[in-house]
């Protein structure tokens, strides 16, 4: 099993990526099968939970800023071609709570990773020694910073990795915090030559932020990793204003034209000529718009009442997403 302690850093870097499921779902997944286990103090925790809400606010913040700013220049500077221009940014910028849900999907699925790890609580020697790095100016507290948290991480974990059997429990440290971690005039994937003692490259390793995440992994699982990749690597984008209008006229033409031929049986069973031809007249445009645009066949019924319930529920959905109520389906 693969020890990892990743530091606050490096999560919330993570859980700002828009691609940061692939990571989220296959540490899950690894953690799941106990091939993988978090060790997680509680600092961190902490840490994370206070960073979250001024992280998330601006992410949106600053992708609606940027929005207003394009839109700003195309109605002062832009041509007369830009109103269309203008549309589609006021579309794009519907995305934004969307976009906002994404971001609390990955805080909210990391945050749930870490409840679940391993805790690890500071005790009497792990204070004692940050106390001695502070007085020695070691790494994290070198710098004229108050890195006090930093050096009861590297402390933390310097406890768990020596309680273990390296050669089959490995560890390793992760950190996005080059500055008080890694080496100042080096590589700074490597570590600060205070902390060096503490990684032998093997049973105990440093590593980078997500970069270093992502090479810990691949080369701890080696294939096994990118079938696990190649299952849970995906992106879910926002639909687009413009595509949510587009499917709700489908399913409205679609229902639209089942009741309207539904009619049509009704009033034929009842001998109503008369009102039956009304009614056809009154229909034959809009089902000639509808018979030309939709050819797939079935496309257009009949449905059985399973189907029927399918295409209702999904316009209701629809409708719901764009404001009206829910079990709006007026045709």
């Amino acid at each position: 099993m693969l020890h990892m302690l990743i530091d606050t850093s490096t999560w919330i870097d993570l859980a700002q990526r828009r691609d940061g499921q692939r990571w989220i779902v296959a540490l899950r997944v690894l953690i799941h099968q106990r091939q993988v286990n978090l060790l997680v103090p509680q600092l961190v925790l902490d840490e994370f939970d206070r960073n979250r809400p001024s992280v998330e606010e601006s992410m949106t913040a600053s992708i609606a800023t940027r929005f207003k700013l394009i839109r700003q220049d195309l109605v002062t500077y832009g041509s007369d071609d830009d109103p269309n221009a203008v549309k589609v940014i006021d579309d794009l910028a519907r995305h934004l709570p969307l976009v906002g849900a994404m971001t609390t999907r990955n805080f909210t699925e990391i945050r749930d990773l870490l409840t679940k790890g391993q805790v690890l609580l500071p005790s009497a020697a792990e204070n004692s020694r940050v106390v001695e790095r502070g007085l020695s100016k070691s790494s994290p507290l070198h710098r004229n910073r108050n890195s006090v948290a930093d050096a009861l991480l590297i402390e933390l974990y310097g406890t768990a990795m020596a309680a273990a059997e390296l050669s089959s429990q490995p560890h390793v440290f992760i950190t996005s915090n080059s500055d008080d971690f890694s080496q100042p005039n080096g590589d700074k994937r490597e570590p600060h030559a205070d902390l060096a003692g503490l990684f032998d490259g093997e049973g105990s390793r440093y590593a980078l932020g997500i970069a270093g995440l992502d090479k810990i992994l691949r080369e701890h699982f080696e294939n096994e990793l990118d079938e696990l990749f190649a299952e849970t690597d995906f992106q879910e984008e926002p639909r687009r204003l413009d595509e949510i209008l587009s499917a709700e006229q489908t399913f409205f033409d679609r229902i639209w034209y089942h009741h309207s031929l539904q009619h049509d049986y009704r009033l034929e069973a009842a001998g109503l000529d008369s009102d039956l031809a009304d009614h056809r007249s009154i229909a034959a445009p809009g089902r000639h718009r509808v018979e030309t645009t939709y050819t797939t066949p079935g496309e257009l019924g009949p449905y059985s009442d399973f189907e029927l319930g399918m295409l209702n529920g999904k316009l209701s959905t629809l409708r719901w997403v764009l404001g009206s109520e829910w079990d709006f389906l007026d045709t």
